[in-house]
């Protein structure tokens, strides 16, 4: 809602009709008005250039010479004179303005009342000559009626403002809502983990419920606290992949978990600090440039999809690192290590992951991001194939990873995104005679058509390759590669529903052309509050 330039407390000692110069200015009842009470004023009315006299005589216009509001975070000023409105239900309020911008154009009653209303308010505390003080009574027995209308618009807006005060959750915290129903199932011949054994196409029905409460101490900080239960199964424990999972699995044995615990804050303009003490992983200290997709709850319906693998190595606890370099390009850091809190593992010897990530966004049409990951034993992102997960056969313990990523998005038309990304990881096993290594490769298209049907809609379609060793100075390599094929609808219902319909399927999972297709289905429905 844009500001009104009148002030409330102006207002409120306009309501209260305090003495001007020692006597008492009140308005006659308000009667019925006549014809010439409902037309507009011209600049040559009495009224008009006695309300101009006092203004250039007292001061008592607030406003700008120009008529206009000041801009507020790059927000269009509405000129001098425009119509406003409270709400839907209250009477249009024009913006006040000073009589300088008046010119030679008609003013509405309710424009000029709401200048005389400031007028007035103001010479309260001020010393009026008697004649001028015989104006403004009669100033304000002609106009008493639209006074009153501003004055009781005013009182609604601070009813609505107590209120709103009154029924806030907290004043420095926010709870906020989200709970996903999905009918979910897969399809295909059998198992691919060589247990030779047939894959159960039932249909399931589940969900996950999330509460999280944000708080702030300061308003340029975060803590948010995040509760969580759900039983949405893995796929992977039906199909032998991990390429089968959905973005929104997971099971907490039907009790409640503290599923995110962390805090951010800013330092100075540009930079600003996060530390994560429960839930989250690599992938959250970095920008994604593919926002339409990156959702678990509104994003594309695969752990693939969501996200580049490489930015799934190694879990919190973790501290992070955001610097603007410029209004373009943003320089991101992250370091989690798995076993930081266990007091016989500590930070260095944990399971750990580092990254850096540089976002760039040359023109409000594209974006484009570089990263690196340095992790430790951190290769198994939940996204590949068993051999990916660790290509040295679970015969070291001291797996050093260096990954390459570079992922882009263009907007196309207002409605049309064309994204990609790549990855590369190339794993060292230190443990191991030689320090043999392996080098593993990923890559995906996106296609993203918003407000495809209604506003908020979004149509996805992905087509990309997981995680696949294409060298091996150890052991096997996978000379065939999987296909993984998604699409997705998102039909925003109202602001707090939507359905998502959802499929994808795996060609040649696991990295083996001899491996039947696997089908993954589902129909998610997210409430938001």
């Amino acid at each position: 809602m844009r500001k009104i330039s009148l002030s409330l407390a102006a207002m409120v000692a306009l309501c209260m009709s305090p003495a001007i110069a020692n006597e008492q200015i009140t308005p006659n009842p308000i009667n019925s008005p006549s014809v010439s009470q409902l037309s507009d004023l011209n600049p040559d009315d009495w009224a008009v250039q006695a309300l101009e006299s006092l203004a250039h005589k007292y001061n008592c216009i607030i406003g700008y010479a120009d008529g206009t509001y000041r801009r507020n975070r790059g927000e269009q000023a509405p000129n001098c004179g425009e119509v406003q409105t409270l709400s839907e239900s209250s009477p249009l309020l024009p913006a006040p303005c000073s009589p300088a911008s008046w010119g030679d154009r008609p003013l509405n009653r309710y424009e000029f009342a709401a200048a005389l209303s400031t007028c007035l308010a103001r010479l309260n505390q001020q010393n009026v000559e008697s004649e001028d003080l015989a104006t403004l009574q009669r100033l304000q027995r002609d106009f008493a009626s639209e006074i009153a209308t501003i004055q009781q618009q005013v009182g609604d807006l601070e009813t609505r403002n107590a209120t709103l005060i009154a029924q806030q959750f907290s004043p420095t915290t926010k709870l906020e809502g989200e709970a996903i129903f999905a009918l979910a199932g897969v399809g295909g011949n059998r198992r691919v983990d060589d247990s030779d054994e047939s894959i159960d196409s039932n249909i399931v029905f589940s969900n996950r419920v999330r509460l999280e409460l944000t708080t702030s101490f300061s308003g340029s900080d975060r803590l948010r606290m995040r509760l969580q239960s759900r039983n949405i199964p893995e796929f992977e424990d039906v199909t032998g992949t991990q390429m089968a999972n959905l973005g929104f699995d997971g099971n907490t044995d039907e009790k409640i978990e503290l599923d995110r615990l962390d805090y951010e804050t800013k330092i100075g303009k540009r930079a600003q600090v996060s530390v994560s003490l429960v839930g989250g992983g690599l992938g959250d200290y970095v920008s994604t440039v593919n926002p339409l997709f990156s959702g678990s709850g509104d994003g594309a319906i695969s752990l693939l999809a969501r996200e580049n693998p490489i930015r799934r190595q190694g879990s919190v606890p973790g501290v992070g690192l955001a610097y603007e370099l410029s209004d373009d390009i943003l320089l991101e850091m992250g370091y989690i290590a798995r076993g930081a809190t266990n007091p016989e593992v500590g930070i260095a010897q944990s399971p750990y992951a580092a990254i850096a990530q540089a976002t760039i966004e040359p023109t409000d049409l594209a974006r484009f991001s570089l990263t690196y990951v340095r992790s430790f034993n951190g290769l198994d992102t939940g996204t590949s194939s068993a051999l990916a997960s660790d290509p040295f056969e679970d015969d070291s313990d001291a797996i050093i990873a260096n990954s390459f990523g570079a992922e882009a998005s263009i907007n196309v038309s207002p409605n049309l995104t064309i994204g990609g990304r790549v990855g590369y990881i190339q794993a060292t096993a230190k443990d191991l005679t030689n320090n043999p290594q392996a080098d593993l490769f990923t890559w995906a298209v996106l296609l993203g058509l918003k407000d495809l049907g209604g506003k908020g809609n979004i149509l996805g379609v992905i087509a990309g390759q997981p995680l696949r060793v294409t060298q091996n100075q150890y052991g096997d390599r996978e000379s065939d590669a999987t296909l993984h094929l998604e699409g997705f609808y998102l039909w925003q219902i109202t602001d707090n529903i939507a359905i998502t319909p959802g499929a994808f399927i795996l060609l040649h999972p696991e990295n083996n052309a001899s491996n039947h297709p696997i089908y993954v289905g589902t129909i998610r429905t997210t409430l938001s509050f």
